[in-house]
């Protein structure tokens, strides 16, 4: 089983070359971890299907070094000028038309004629993707459909036989995965609510921003994290909970008597946001029978917040949890 390194300059350096032949690499970002791939290699981005276990439909965000190597991936808009210049490095991913001939595979897309795409702010995730010189494919490095990973330990727990390379840059500061929002139709739209939120996009473009998760399209979704059932333990989980029903845990949030562990007991969104994994996966015991979840208010990050807590607590496919 791969052991995370510490991130170094030199452990940096060897990420980015083994992404740049063809290897699966695992490295922390502001938001959660990445599996990544050479986005140009399908070999490798089947390769990280493969390590998920990802529906081949669900597309993956393409990570980048810089502006310049985004710009020759895809065709920016004035909108997406002004988000770049505001928000990137950081949790936001744009959903662009692709460009023809740029070397992506077919399969980071989902074969739709567009790309989603970002520029990671930590330090780490920066200085792999310079090493590595190329787009980086990186979905969470989590099987598909479980909970997201926000260290290095949640990695190799879940893929640790399965990657060439685990970087250890410690806990994500975000802890909920990117915005995703479409630019690629007539109207901005948020397909993924996450670390920026709508009305911060909005004061940019200085235009109203829907939340609309975008449906099936040919079979194929625009965006990472719009499965119904996602981000999920292996116990069922409660939504809106007052108190934990007999064998339950109970996450809190805000002054919850009781609360077996607390998201944030002063009721900060940012703070539950970067505790809401790790605290679902320390929950996720035998122990329990099920995790039962505080109210968390439908504002700021709270609107990322339920949703992935949404998406945690419905059915799963296989009828499991």
């Amino acid at each position: 089983m791969t052991q995370p390194v510490a991130a170094s300059a030199e452990t940096c350096r060897e990420a980015g070359i083994r992404l740049k032949r063809g290897e699966l690499v695992a490295f922390p970002t502001e938001t959660v971890y990445g599996l990544g791939g050479n986005a140009c290699e399908s070999q490798a981005v089947a390769a990280i299907f493969a390590a998920k276990g990802r529906p081949a439909f669900n597309p993956l965000i393409v990570h980048v070094a810089d502006l310049a190597m985004a710009q020759t991936l895809t065709v920016f808009s004035d909108a997406a000028r002004v988000l770049a210049a505001r928000f990137w490095p950081g949790p936001l991913t744009l959903v662009l038309p692709r460009r023809e001939a740029t070397g992506l595979s077919d399969l980071v897309s989902a074969g739709l004629p567009s790309v989603a795409i970002r520029m990671p702010a930590h330090p780490v995730a920066r200085a792999i993707l310079l090493a590595a010189g190329c787009p980086v494919a990186a979905p969470s490095a989590n099987p598909s459909g479980r909970i997201s990973p926000t260290s290095a330990a949640h990695v190799a727990d879940g893929l640790g036989n399965r990657v060439a390379m685990i970087v250890d840059g410690g806990p994500c500061a975000v802890g909920v995965e990117s915005t995703v929002l479409d630019l690629s139709g007539d109207s901005p739209r948020v397909l993924r609510p996450g670390g920026v939120t709508a009305d911060e996009i909005a004061a940019v473009l200085g235009c109203p921003v829907d939340y609309a998760p975008a449906p099936v399209s040919g079979g194929a979704l625009l965006s990472p994290g719009l499965m119904t059932s996602h981000y999920a333990p292996g116990l069922p989980v409660r939504l809106n909970a007052v108190e934990a029903a007999p064998g339950e845990a109970l996450l809190g949030f805000g002054a919850v008597p009781g609360a077996t562990l607390n998201l944030s007991p002063n009721g900060d969104t940012t703070e539950a946001a970067a505790n809401l994994f790790a605290m679902l996966r320390a929950l996720d015991t035998c122990a329990y029978r099920g995790i039962a979840v505080s109210p968390i208010p439908v504002a700021g990050l709270g609107i990322a917040i339920n949703d992935r807590l949404m998406r945690a607590a419905a059915p799963r496919p296989d009828g499991q949890g």
